[in-house]
């Protein structure tokens, strides 16, 4: 704004301040403020030494005496005015975008898994270079028009990425859109974190009276009698609803195999009745990991129990945060329960239970006390008896486990 102007209101307020009360001051700034029209306000606050909210009070009361339109037809925008969208402009913009976040797809935008490996900022300058100028904040607003969010950073850990690891990803991409196009089930299993039971404080922060939070214990030793629960979560990105088992035992394969039995039996049999095969995806350790003969074992015996033909996919070794569950369904269970500690197991069955988000999300979550012991040992003999065939493709990673027919 001219110095000249700020100037000028000053003299004039100089003048008029010992003559106006406090609301003909008000009246009077705001008239100044609304005749230089932009940047008015913090002008005449700066001139004045008034206060920019006395300064908008005097605004609103002049508007209601003389209609909303008061001082402000200039800066009303006209329709269709404004900046044009930056897609609108540079059509190209979105695709080249695409295929930097995502180029083991292609720019696919119907692919169920995607990963984003850049920054915003590294993003804009490479966009930048081929020929579409943006800044990191417009290519943050691209990437959620597209479907992209943040994704937590995955583990250091020792040893290289697998040579097959984007090969494997196309793969399981592949596999779960044949199997969504033939209305066959779909389904992301993974144990979440294990979590103390009792009065501990919980991360993050929840409203409550000023003064008064919650109080809880200091040491986060465990509570001998109410001890940890282990929730393993089976999510469906189909229809994007989720079954979480919290165990109170072990994590064991016959738990996770126990979860995905209880999901079908409450949840995944009812949506899919005609289905003949069921497509898991699973990380490739703990105690869904494809070395453990203790989970295929556990899988015979639910492919002979629901008449489903198991179908298994892992992610490669050190990809577990690319797992679908973890950022579709898991992070809105933490998200829900962020400062409230978790004193019951009743609470956390109903804290998850209740997460759900904008677009649908839908939880069940069921408390399971069954014991569930480590340290069995599965022999040749016992793993040999599994219906499993290995896929072409890296047999170790991806295998069907089949029901053996009734006679």
């Amino acid at each position: 704004m001219d110095a000249k102007a700020e100037q000028a209101i000053q003299q004039k307020y100089g003048v008029l301040s010992e003559i106006l009360d406090e609301r003909g001051r008000r009246l009077w700034a705001a008239v100044e403020a609304g005749q230089l029209g932009r940047g008015g306000v913090a002008t005449v606050a700066r001139a004045t030494g008034l206060s920019r909210t006395t300064i908008y009070q005097g605004l609103e009361e002049l508007a209601q005496r003389s209609g909303p339109g008061f001082f402000r037809q200039e800066r009303t925008r006209a329709p269709g005015g404004g900046r044009k969208r930056l897609a609108a402009k540079d059509p190209q913009v979105l695709e080249s975008l695409e295929r930097l976040v995502d180029p083991v797809t292609r720019g696919d935008p119907m692919s169920p898994l995607r990963w984003t490996l850049k920054s915003t900022r590294q993003l804009a300058d490479v966009l930048t270079r081929q020929g579409h100028p943006i800044g990191r904040q417009k290519v943050s607003e691209l990437l959620g028009e597209l479907g992209y969010s943040l994704q937590a950073n995955r583990k250091m850990r020792e040893g290289r990425d697998h040579a097959d690891r984007d090969a494997q990803f196309e793969y399981i991409n592949q596999q779960v859109m044949a199997y969504q196009l033939r209305g066959q089930p779909v389904i992301s299993v993974d144990t979440k974190k294990k979590e103390l039971v009792g009065d501990f404080k919980n991360g993050g922060r929840e409203w409550q009276p000023q003064g008064q939070p919650e109080v809880v214990r200091t040491h986060d030793f465990i509570d001998r009698e109410l001890g940890k629960v282990n929730p393993y979560g089976v999510y469906d990105p189909t229809l994007n609803a989720g079954w979480v088992s919290i165990g109170t035992d072990h994590d064991t394969a016959e738990f996770a195999v126990e979860s995905i039995r209880r999901w079908w039996l409450k949840m995944g049999g009812l949506a899919y009745p005609t289905a003949s095969q069921l497509l898991i995806t699973a990380d490739g350790g703990g105690s869904n990991g494809y070395r453990v003969r203790l989970w295929k074992v556990a899988l015979q015996r639910l492919a002979d129990e629901i008449g489903l033909t198991l179908h298994v996919c892992h992610l490669p070794p050190g990809t577990s945060k690319w797992n679908k569950i973890e950022h579709r369904m898991f992070s809105y269970i933490s998200l829900n329960w962020r400062g409230k500690p978790l004193i019951s197991h009743e609470v956390i069955v109903n804290l998850i239970g209740s997460t759900t988000n904008r677009k649908g999300l839908r939880i069940r979550a069921e408390l399971d006390t069954a014991s569930y012991p480590t340290g069995l040992k599965v022999t040749d003999e016992e793993l040999g008896k599994v219906n499993l065939t290995p896929d072409s493709f890296h047999g170790e990673w991806n295998y069907t486990v089949a029901p053996f027919c009734s006679s």
